[in-house]
């Protein structure tokens, strides 16, 4: 069976969530099968940086830190729910991408 794995990205968690609720209210509406959301690892990106601009002086630190939750969804291919699924309102910063699976 064709299903359509559709992979979300952000750095923002809650809209990730208010995505796959879109998502999710399609699939129970046009009855096609879905799985998911799977959360998958957060990635972590750490940069540490000196607070003193010269060197000199105590060494104090700034510890910054970015989090990019990712999740998966997959939703059995029905032309109806995919065209319901391509106007589901984005959010800025969310990365999204849509692959076709056999």
């Amino acid at each position: 069976m064709q299903k359509a794995r559709i992979k979300l990205a952000s750095t923002d968690i809650n809209k990730i969530n208010e995505v796959c609720n879109f998502i999710k209210d399609i699939s129970e509406k046009t009855g096609v099968d879905m799985r998911g959301p799977v959360p998958l690892p957060t990635k972590k990106l750490k940069v540490t940086t000196r607070k003193g601009p010269d060197g000199g002086g105590t060494s104090m630190y700034d510890r910054f830190e970015l989090r990019i939750h990712k999740r998966f969804i997959d939703l059995g291919l029905d032309e109806r729910a995919l065209r319901l699924v391509m106007r589901v309102p984005i959010p800025e910063g969310l990365n999204i991408e849509i692959e076709m699976k056999e």
